[in-house]
């Protein structure tokens, strides 16, 4: 890590939440307090510090513990989806910056379709045929990163296209395929790498919104969506079972965006001499 990122503040706060984050997700997969899907009845709707450090909720179970598992499910749904869908879109929008004529005309009419379906209305679509589950908040998620990541890569491959350079490569003889791998990619990569981070951010609202819709992992696995929803009865008598898993779904977003701005001024040519 160069001096440089060390010395912004959004960078650095991003880099420390998502990194808070991801170790309690990985922790989770090895150790937690309490079995996040225990019941005792005898100890639900405890305080905060009166039983767990968190308290518990209706069925008993230890909130932090759920959390923590909650966190694993969400953070790896959203990375796999946000994965799938920039590896789809980014391929997608560089072979059409290369193609361009009626394929880019085509795919840009594709994209404004699945934009028209949301990823939560995907969701009950996929849900009706294969059931809800981590397969299909993935799916749901994934289909409606691709035109994001496509409509991005695209305008900023042709805009590469238009360079000297590339204007040079042609001219040497060079495909259409060596000048994307030699020079279009390695100049937009940045470019998709901060949007990955900030989609990040979107994913995770999203996956908490299909749980809570009933459309994510099944019960009795923790989700931060379930949770929430699950917290609507008590919200009078605990409220500790909203407001917790809210922080972290706030904290989550609120990380992977500050961690994109910062990953933005970072690799912006024009703010690296600051």
């Amino acid at each position: 890590m160069t001096i440089s990122a060390i010395r912004r503040p959004i960078f650095m706060s991003g880099l420390v939440i998502t990194m808070l984050l991801l170790a309690m997700a990985v922790l989770s997969l090895f150790w937690t307090p309490y079995s996040p899907t225990k019941m005792q009845i005898a100890n639900k709707l405890k305080a905060p510090l009166e039983q767990g450090l968190l308290g518990t909720d209706h069925f008993g179970r230890d909130v932090l513990s759920m959390l923590m598992v909650g966190a694993w499910n969400s953070l790896s749904i959203s990375l796999i989806a946000v994965a799938l869908g920039a590896s789809v879109g980014s391929l997608i929008g560089v072979v059409v910056a290369a193609k361009r004529g009626v394929t880019e005309n085509i795919v840009m009419r594709l994209c404004d379709i699945i934009f028209a379906l949301p990823p939560i209305l995907s969701a009950m679509m996929l849900g009706a045929f294969i059931g809800a589950g981590r397969f299909t908040a993935i799916v749901a998620i994934a289909v409606f990163m691709v035109p994001v990541f496509a409509r991005l890569t695209l305008g900023s491959a042709l805009q590469i296209w238009t360079r000297d350079y590339v204007t040079a490569a042609i001219a040497m003889g060079r495909s259409r395929l060596q000048i994307t791998q030699t020079h279009i990619l390695p100049n937009i990569a940045h470019i998709i790498t901060v949007q990955i981070t900030i989609q990040l951010g979107l994913a995770i609202l999203t996956e908490t919104g299909l749980s809570f819709l009933g459309l994510g992992m099944p019960p009795p696995t923790p989700t931060w969506g379930r949770m929430l929803s699950e917290a609507q009865t008590y919200l009078g008598v605990a409220p500790w079972l909203a407001i917790m898993p809210g922080i972290a779904i706030a904290l989550a977003v609120l990380g992977f965006n500050m961690l994109g701005d910062g990953l933005r001024d970072l690799l912006d040519p024009r703010s690296r001499s600051t």
